[in-house]
């Protein structure tokens, strides 16, 4: 994750950058130049603050359609000398992402660019796997000298191969070229890389390099704290902590409060999440010491170890320590936003209202309250929330404020539903398609098209035909 620069939620940019509805409403409304520049900076320089996780692709490419948008400045992007100094995927998946679905339109155009790419770029991998999806046999076929002139015929080039082959999301054109008896060298090539890639998965299963049965608690709290002084630093505290429900018996409590109160960080942070786990009579205790402990890792482990905890007795004390103003309260409020009763609405609207103006429209605890204000029905939430909607550049949690909107605000149907008709994120489309109103021309007119897009997610699709289908409709 990064924090990309983002411009002001009302302007045109800010709107693309963030994927809403009336992104895309606005660009098709301004002068065609304005609005190809404003997307071609979207897709050139990535907006989102989690990319694995954010759609963009399908948002940016349907509306570069609807602009009738060249493709001159994503071709000067992929291959600018830049492309072999910087291969992170960060830098040209996005752009890949749009090209695929530019291709699946039907643009020829995109197509070839993504088979030039593939051939000669820096992130060959993935515009392979968007040819995976989209390209011929034929097409594919073509590309196995070329992707193959990469690896050198050598021990080590060969090890890369296979490892390359091993891991590849989409496993198509590996598959053809192993079976292509056009070119047998390649062929033969590809499946000694497949073959010995499924070996060496095989030997790794064989030799694992994490805790082994026979391992004392002792050894299990030192093998996390290894990981933390490791270059890069591994935070083993998940996997530590299943280890030590399988090696830890009664005579061993002592042991794990003991790192649980003074030990190392990451010693102290297995040693605090496998309590909450294990829903120890001493868990909550050592959690507040440790949440105002000076270590901030140790001070996060402690915070997130009690947002884990499922227990009567932590949502009893989520209940004293929501009024608290710093993580641990923010962390109580949140529990109580997830499993709380609708007395804990107070609390909830209280603390994300001072989230949301001590944090701002992104922090991460805010997921979770937005979502409770909806589960808790808090229809007094409707303004921050449309605040958190209109800022937040999360698609996601955009998302997520859209449907406690159309839990909390009764203007909802007649208001952002519409827009997000047009969002980014198939799950905001899809809850829109349920529950836009169709007193606006332009939604049944969106309806349609959505129903009618082959590119359009399958959920979406039938929510949309919910609406639109003559023996259940509304329209």
């Amino acid at each position: 994750m990064f924090d990309p620069d983002i411009a002001p939620s009302g302007s045109l940019l800010g709107l693309l950058q963030r994927g809403r509805g009336d992104g895309t409403l606005h660009a098709l409304a301004a002068p065609r130049a304005e609005a190809l520049a404003a997307l071609y900076q979207c897709v050139l320089r990535d907006p989102r603050r989690d990319w694995q996780v954010e759609n963009r692709s399908l948002y940016y490419a349907r509306l570069c359609m609807e602009l009738d948008g060249g493709l001159e400045e994503i071709e000067q992007h992929l291959f600018h000398p830049d492309d072999l100094l910087d291969t992170a995927e960060e830098r040209t998946g996005l752009t890949l992402a749009v090209l695929g679905h530019l291709a699946s339109y039907g643009r020829d155009d995109a197509l070839h660019l993504l088979r030039r790419y593939a051939a000669t770029g820096g992130n060959w991998q993935w515009a392979l796997d968007e040819l995976a999806l989209r390209d011929d046999d034929s097409g594919l076929r073509a590309l196995s000298s070329l992707v193959l002139a990469r690896f050198p015929h050598t021990a080590e080039g060969e090890a890369q191969l296979a490892t390359t082959a091993r891991d590849a999301f989409e496993p198509r054109p590996w598959r053809l070229w192993a079976e292509d008896d056009s070119e047998p060298g390649n062929a033969a090539r590809v499946r000694a890389a497949l073959e010995n890639g499924c070996f060496d998965r095989w030997q790794r299963q064989l030799r694992p390099t994490g805790p082994r049965p026979g391992w004392s608690v002792r050894e299990v709290l030192d093998w996390a704290q290894q990981g933390l002084d490791q270059h890069p630093t591994q935070h083993r505290f998940g996997p530590a902590t299943r280890c030590l429900t399988a090696v830890a018996g009664p005579e061993d409590r002592p042991a794990i409060i003991a790192a649980a109160t003074e030990g190392p960080d990451a010693a102290r942070a297995t040693a605090l999440r496998y309590l909450a786990e294990q829903h120890a009579p001493e868990a909550l205790r050592l959690i507040e010491a440790a949440a105002e402990a000076p270590s901030a890792l140790v001070a996060e482990a402690a915070i997130g170890a009690f947002e884990r905890m499922r227990s009567n007795a932590s949502l009893a004390r989520a209940r004293s320590w929501a009024h608290r103003e710093d993580g641990l309260g923010s962390a109580a409020a949140s529990l109580l936003a997830r499993r709380g009763g609708q007395h804990d609405a107070t609390p909830v609207l209280s603390t994300l209202r001072r989230v949301v103006r001590t944090e701002g429209p992104d922090a991460p605890v805010l997921w979770d309250l937005v979502d409770g204000a909806g589960r808790l029905t808090i229809a007094c939430a409707a303004p921050v929330l449309r605040h958190i909607y209109r800022e937040t550049s999360s698609s996601q949690l955009r998302g997520r404020s859209a449907r406690a909107l159309a839990a909390t605000d009764p203007s909802f149907p007649a208001g952002f539903a519409v827009e997000c008709l047009w969002d980014c994120e198939e799950s905001t489309r899809e809850l829109a398609a349920r529950h836009a109103a169709t007193a606006d021309s332009r939604v049944v007119d969106r309806l349609r098209s959505l129903a009618a897009d082959p590119a359009e997610e399958a959920e979406v699709q039938t929510a949309v035909r919910s609406r639109i289908d003559p023996d259940t409709a509304s329209l």
